[in-house]
């Protein structure tokens, strides 16, 4: 019986794995236009406006926030990084707030894989929800910012307590490069093949910062799928009691974004495992929403921000995320939206040629030309004078390089002394990056 039980576990374990596979190909197509449009307007977009724009939490400011934040990188650690240093030179730290939901919520990426994996009801729902927990986090704000936390934590970031070089704000180009690029007159930046090439690396430095969230998000979301009967998760989640159900569900949902270490666009497949499972609609909403307060994103808030405004911050999240999936599945009550069957698969479990494998084959073409262009950056004429740090992804100006190696004979510029000393730990590891 024991090895039978031992079969049987192995077997689920490689569904679930299928499972898995094949919801990140039904994705593929939307991952790829996502990254490749980010990569565009981030390094287009001039950030110095971004930052003027946001001196106050103003309706008007808090509107400039979320368009700047929806054609900003979808990934939570860009997001939290660049309203970080949004902050810090300057901006309103509700706007800055704004900014990073608004990055993380309401972006393209986003909403064509909710459409492709869970349809376009949950779409619409992120769409609509993304601002009403906008609208609270702003109403909110006077109760949970009081005292003088958050000018303290702009003194901390000023002074450089948090510590050095941020990676994640500065990935994909420097900030030099970044500069000559938001100077360059738009005509001349579409037409070019440096300046795509530049954009090439900001897409590929948001797929490396995501590439561990993606794999965990779509495996554990396949193994949840397959392994979790769903009598387990009607033990977790309420069913069959009105608006209680509704409540309890909204409220665990975030916190099993808290726990699962999984965020951005990778929460997507659990969501659409938790569906399958049993959660409401609005629990599966508060759940998308709550990509921002997984615990790596927590730690990195104690670091910018310090300890006491951090707990302020993720009850203050929490509560925002909670109450704006309880309004969204309502309003979706009110209006008949709520979608009234849960299918039994999430995904077809096999090959074949319908609209996504087009789509896929399409997308894979696009993302060779882009890989070319990032490949090819210096010979394009993009980052001329600069080098790609071979640890962290960044590029880095080598005239003035922080730190710089020798490894058979091939000179490697770093950002920090810290990604050197990485390097000259692993030199073969690292040095067949570039």
């Amino acid at each position: 019986m024991t090895s039978l039980v031992g079969v049987i576990s192995i077997g689920d374990i490689g569904s679930g794995l299928r499972e898995g596979f094949f919801m990140f190909w039904e994705t593929l197509w939307a991952l790829i236009l996502g990254f490749t449009l980010s990569g565009a307007v981030q390094a287009f977009v001039s950030k110095d406006e971004m930052q003027r724009a946001l001196g106050d939490h103003r309706p008007k400011a808090v509107a400039r926030a979320s368009g700047f934040g929806m054609v900003s990188s979808s990934c939570s650690y860009a997001a939290t990084a660049m309203a970080k240093s949004l902050f810090q030179k300057g901006a309103d730290f509700v706007s800055a707030m704004v900014f990073m939901f608004a990055s993380t919520n309401l972006v393209i990426e986003l909403g064509l894989v909710l459409i492709a994996l869970m349809g376009w009801q949950f779409a619409a729902a992120e769409f609509i929800g993304g601002p009403i927990m906008i609208v609270l986090l702003v109403l909110s704000a006077g109760f949970v910012l009081r005292g003088t936390l958050v000018e303290r934590a702009r003194q901390r970031l000023q002074a450089g307590i948090a510590g050095g070089h941020d990676h994640l704000a500065t990935s994909g180009v420097s900030e030099e490069r970044q500069a000559e690029l938001e100077r360059a007159p738009w005509s001349r930046k579409l037409r070019s093949k440096a300046a795509w090439s530049d954009a090439a690396s900001y897409s590929m430095a948001d797929i490396t910062m995501l590439r561990k969230e993606l794999v965990i998000g779509y495996v554990v979301a396949g193994l949840l799928a397959v392994l979790v009967p769903i009598h387990v998760w009607n033990d977790v989640f309420l069913t069959g009691h009105g608006f209680w159900t509704s409540l309890e569900n909204v409220i665990v949902g975030p916190f099993i974004a808290f726990v699962s270490f999984v965020c951005s666009i990778g929460n997507i497949p659990m969501a659409a495992a938790l569906w399958h499972g049993g959660i409401s609609f609005g629990g599966v909403i508060s759940f998308i929403f709550a990509d921002l307060i997984a615990i790596p994103l927590v730690l990195i808030y104690r670091k910018y921000y310090g300890g006491r405004l951090t707990l302020r911050l993720f009850v203050w999240f929490y509560a925002v995320m909670a109450a704006a999936g309880l309004i969204t599945e309502g309003l979706f009550w009110i209006t008949g939206g709520i979608p009234t069957s849960r299918p039994k698969n999430i995904v077809t479990t096999h090959f074949s040629w319908n609209y996504t494998t087009f789509l896929n084959i399409a997308a894979l073409v696009a993302f060779a030309m882009l890989y070319w262009l990032y490949r090819n950056r210096e010979r394009l004429g993009g980052g001329q004078g600069y080098a790609i740090d071979p640890v962290c992804g960044m590029q880095v100006q080598t005239a003035n390089a922080p730190a710089r190696a020798t490894h058979e004979g091939r000179t490697f510029y770093f950002c920090a002394d810290r990604c050197r000393e990485r390097f000259e730990g692993e030199p073969a590891r690292f040095s067949s990056v570039e």
